[in-house]
C-alpha cells in the first residue's frame, strides 16, 4: 500500500542527468516545499520522485535500479517517474506509481496522491513559472534560461523528450539574476538544452543581446556559460565574450567527432575544419580561453579510420578537457535504424584512447598557469583532509588551504604548485 499524501508530506527527489535537469528538480522541489512537503531521506519519504534523463541507455539503467531500491528500502512510498525520460518513453516506467512528462512535471502537486500515466503528446510546453529558492550545497547556480531544442540530431532523443525550443522572457532573465546577485550568489551558469537558441519571447532579442545586457544590469559578478553550439559561435558572439567583465571565459563545445563523414552521419551541420577555425578564432581573441568538447565514441558507421580521425583532430587542438560518452541507441532516433554498429568492446576501448587524450590536454593547460594569477570562487567541499577548491575564470580547478570564511567569495590566488594533477593556489591576495 502507498503512502496517505493527505496525511504527512513528505519528500524526495533523485536526479539523472544535465544541469538543466538539476533546474527542473530545483523547480520541483521549490513547488512541493510551497505545498507543504518536506524534503527528507528515500527511505523516509512518502513521496520519491525520480526526474530521469532520457539521453543514454546509462542513464535509463540509473533510474530503472534507483526505482528498484526505493521498492526494498521503502514499500510504502509513491513512486512518481517524471521529466524526459517520461516524456519520451512513458510506457518503460520501472513499475513506478505516477509517470509525469515535461508539462505536468511542474504541477506535480495537482497529480497526487493520483496514480497512472500523465503525459501530454505534445512538443509544445511553456517555460515553467518560478520564484528563487537554495540550491542547497552550491556554490553556482544553475539557471536555465531556454528549453528544448529543434535540430533532431540523428543520435539525440532530446527533442521529443524535451519539446521545441523555448526560452525564458528577458524581464523574467533580468530579475532573476537581480534576485540571485542580492542572495549573495557570486557565479551563475546559464543553462539549456539550446542556449544558443535563446530568444525573448516578446522582442526576439538573441543569446548576444542578453550578454551585452547583463554589463548593465545588477547580476551576480561572474556568469559561466554552459554549451554552446559550434555553429552560433560567429567573431560578433566572441567579442563579447573578450569584452565581458562578467562573462567567464570558458566555452564548452559538443563537437561530437572529428571525422566529417561521421559528422554527417549524425546531422550536425558543420565540419571539423570548421571547428579548427573555431578554436583559432577563439583563443586568437582570448588567449588563456578555457575550451572543452564534447566527444561520442562508437557511432553506428564509425571505423578505426575515422576513429583515429577524431583522435588526430583532437590532439592538434588546444583546448583544455573532453567529455567523452559512448555511443548510446535511443529508440525513435534515426540513427537506432542505421548499419555499422560498433561492439560494447570496441566503443570502450576508444573511450579509454580518449579518456587518456583528456588527461593529458587537462594536464597541459594546467601546467600551462603555474605561477599565473587567477580568481577562484571557493566552495564548501573538503579535499584530502585539508584543501578547498574553487574554479577559476577560465575554469580551471584550483586548491586551496581549507578556510571555511572564504566559501563563496571571490579570491585572488597564485597558483604556485601541481601535485598528483591538481593545481595548488596560495598567496592570496585582497
Amino acid at each position: 500500500m502507498t503512502a496517505d499524501l493527505t496525511d504527512t508530506k513528505t519528500f524526495f527527489i533523485f536526479t539523472t542527468g544535465c544541469k538543466a535537469n538539476q533546474w527542473d528538480s530545483h523547480v520541483i522541489t521549490d513547488k512541493l516545499e510551497r505545498s507543504g512537503f518536506i524534503r527528507v531521506t528515500a527511505e523516509a519519504a512518502d513521496l520519491v520522485v525520480i526526474n530521469a534523463c532520457s539521453l543514454t541507455g546509462r542513464a535509463e539503467t540509473d533510474a530503472r535500479r534507483f526505482i528498484g531500491r526505493t521498492r526494498r528500502v521503502n514499500p510504502a512510498a509513491l513512486v512518481a517517474l517524471v521529466g524526459c525520460h517520461a516524456q519520451a518513453y512513458p510506457m518503460r516506467d520501472f513499475g513506478a506509481d505516477l509517470v509525469l512528462g515535461q508539462g505536468e512535471k511542474f504541477e506535480i502537486d495537482r497529480y497526487l496522491p493520483e496514480k497512472g500515466r500523465f503525459v501530454a503528446s505534445s512538443r509544445v510546453f511553456p517555460m515553467e513559472k518560478t520564484g528563487i529558492a537554495d540550491q542547497k550545497g552550491r556554490t553556482r547556480f544553475f539557471f536555465k534560461i531556454q528549453d528544448g531544442c529543434n535540430k533532431f540530431c540523428s543520435y539525440c532523443i532530446v527533442p521529443i523528450a524535451r519539446g521545441a525550443g523555448r526560452s525564458r522572457p528577458v524581464e523574467d532573465v533580468a530579475a532573476t539574476m537581480e534576485a540571485l546577485r542580492k542572495k549573495g550568489i557570486k557565479e551563475v551558469v546559464l543553462t539549456g538544452i539550446d542556449i544558443a537558441a535563446y530568444r525573448d519571447p516578446a522582442s526576439g532579442m538573441g543569446l548576444k543581446d542578453l550578454l551585452l545586457l547583463f554589463e548593465s544590469l545588477p547580476t551576480p559578478p561572474r556568469i559561466r556559460l554552459s554549451s554552446v553550439d559550434p555553429d552560433y559561435m560567429d567573431d560578433a558572439f566572441i567579442e563579447v565574450l573578450a569584452a565581458s567583465g562578467k562573462i567567464a571565459k570558458s566555452i564548452h563545445i559538443p563537437v561530437q567527432s572529428g571525422s566529417d563523414r561521421i559528422l554527417k552521419g549524425m546531422g550536425r551541420g558543420y565540419g571539423s575544419a570548421s571547428i579548427v577555425a573555431l578554436v583559432k578564432r577563439l583563443k586568437g581573441r582570448i588567449p588563456a580561453i578555457g575550451i572543452g568538447m564534447d566527444i561520442i565514441a562508437g557511432f553506428p558507421g564509425e571505423d578505426e579510420e575515422a576513429f583515429e580521425e577524431t583522435c588526430a583532430f583532437i590532439e592538434a587542438l588546444g583546448i583544455s578537457y573532453l567529455h567523452v560518452f559512448p555511443y548510446s541507441e535511443r529508440p525513435g532516433t534515426r540513427a537506432s535504424g542505421f548499419g555499422g554498429k560498433v561492439a560494447e568492446s570496441v566503443k570502450r576501448r576508444r573511450v579509454k584512447s580518449l579518456k587518456k587524450i583528456d588527461a593529458a590536454k587537462r594536464e597541459a593547460f594546467s601546467r600551462g598557469h603555474l605561477g599565473q594569477r587567477v580568481c577562484i570562487i571557493p566552495e564548501a567541499k573538503m579535499y584530502a583532509g585539508r584543501f578547498m577548491r574553487g574554479f577559476s575564470d577560465n575554469y580551471l580547478p584550483v586548491y586551496i588551504p581549507y578556510e571555511k570564511t572564504l566559501e563563496n567569495n571571490l579570491v585572488d590566488v597564485t597558483i604556485t604548485d601541481m601535485q598528483d594533477s591538481r593545481l595548488i593556489g596560495g598567496l592570496r591576495c585582497s
